[in-house]
């Protein structure tokens, strides 16, 4: 199942740039509905307080996430955070170790 639901999330991300609702959640917040920008290299959407989450593949089962807060200034770098891995039995969620998780659920 962990392979497929890599290879389901990275089959969504290779479609053309497009937007879909979804249910997102992320590590310091809870639940949130959330618009999805999907491209062909990851995922983008904003976060509740108004910073920019943003997710790529790498290799197979292996992605990082790119974290841009809601104030950052012109050519401020985002924050990096790597080495995540997608879970088991949990569709569309990913983590790094036990200190980080997201996962993204988009509407059919």
């Amino acid at each position: 199942m962990k392979f497929l639901t890599a290879t389901l999330i990275w089959a969504a991300m290779v479609v053309a740039a497009s937007a879909a609702p979804g249910q997102c959640s992320v590590t310091g917040y809870d639940s949130f509905d959330c618009d999805v920008a999907l491209d062909g290299g990851g995922l983008t959407f904003e976060l509740p307080d108004g910073g920019i989450f943003a997710f790529t593949v790498i290799e197979e089962d292996l992605g990082e996430v790119y974290l841009i807060a809601a104030d950052a200034a012109p050519g401020q770098p985002p924050r990096v955070l790597r080495d995540f891995r997608p879970l088991d039995g949990q569709p569309g969620c990913w983590a790094r170790d036990d200190d980080y998780q997201f996962c993204v659920l988009l509407e059919q």
